[in-house]
This record gives structure tokens, sequence and C-alpha cells, in this order.
């Protein structure tokens, strides 16, 4: 985790995450998984802390982004609820002539001049791996979507709160 030359820290308990100025928080797996992980590990309330009170910048990634949200028809879970939304199964039926999950190289459109996307040039190709999909309740926290028989949001973004459904 170092090839970029950035110090960085996994953090695995609370003590060590108390101490972040930045989060990233990666998902992998199913959405009750992620969120019960994490509310078993300890580091929910300290995270809750860090990114509520003391306005820690957060980049929710896949399934991370996902967890940013109220809740998910993948699981009976609540989310962490930092951004106003539910996580929604694509629709079979809409995409029949895609597979899923959706899997591959996908365009990306930037719904604005977000500082997240600084030296990304709108319209690049991101990768995507996912069956569910981010409902964003505010148009104004949506920053970026793209089309996969049907559009959907995959960049969200409230104050100190990102969240992109790409890798």
């Amino acid at each position: 985790y170092n090839q970029l030359n950035v110090n960085c820290v996994i953090a695995c308990d609370a003590e060590t995450l108390r101490n972040a100025t930045k989060i990233i928080l990666p998902g992998v797996g199913s959405f009750d998984f992620a969120m019960s992980s994490l509310n078993k590990s300890g580091m929910r309330k300290v995270l809750d802390d860090l990114v509520l009170t003391k306005n820690t910048p957060i980049l929710g990634i896949c399934v991370g982004m996902q967890m940013l949200a109220n809740s998910s028809e993948e699981g009976s879970l609540d989310g962490l609820g930092y951004v106003d939304g539910s996580v929604k199964k694509f629709n079979r039926e809409q995409l029949t002539d895609y597979p899923l999950p959706h899997m591959g190289w996908n365009v990306v459109e930037q719904s604005g001049q977000d500082h997240l996307f600084t030296n990304i040039s709108n319209l690049e190709r991101f990768y995507f791996l996912h069956s569910y999909y981010f409902d964003c309740a505010e148009e104004l926290q949506k920053i970026a979507s793209a089309a996969y028989g049907v559009n959907f949001t995959c960049g969200v973004k409230n104050k100190n709160v990102y969240g992109i459904q790409f890798h």
C-alpha cells in the first residue's frame, strides 16, 4: 500500500482509527456482512465521531459507498446514513441485454466540477463490479453517474463524505 508514497495505516481497532485525518472505507461482499463487520469491530462510534463531528473526510468505495446510505435492499441492517438514500438492486427485467453483476469498464459522467475528480477528465472509464446501486435522495449529492442499460448514480457527496461505486 505504499506504492504511491502516501503515508497510510490500516485501522483494525478504534484506537488506531481515532488518529485518522482521512478515511477510505472499502467494501467487499454483501451489505449486511460489511455493516455487521464494522459494527462488531468496535470502530463504529469512533467512525461516526470522526465523520459527523470532526468532519474528517471519508471516501467509501464499492460496498463502502453503499454503506454510506441509510439502507440496502441487499440486507436488513441499517447503513451509516451519512448520505441520504438507499441501495437498490438493478432490475433484471430492465437489463435483459445486460448480465448481472455489472462487471467491467464503464464510462463515468461527472455531474459538475467536484475536487474529487481533479485531473480526471469527464467521461473517463472506471472498473465496476456490482449488482446494486445507490439511489440518492438529494439530486445535489450526486456527483457522478454511469449507464448500464439504465442510468445510475455511481458517485455521491455530502459535505466531507464521498462515495464511488467503481474501483
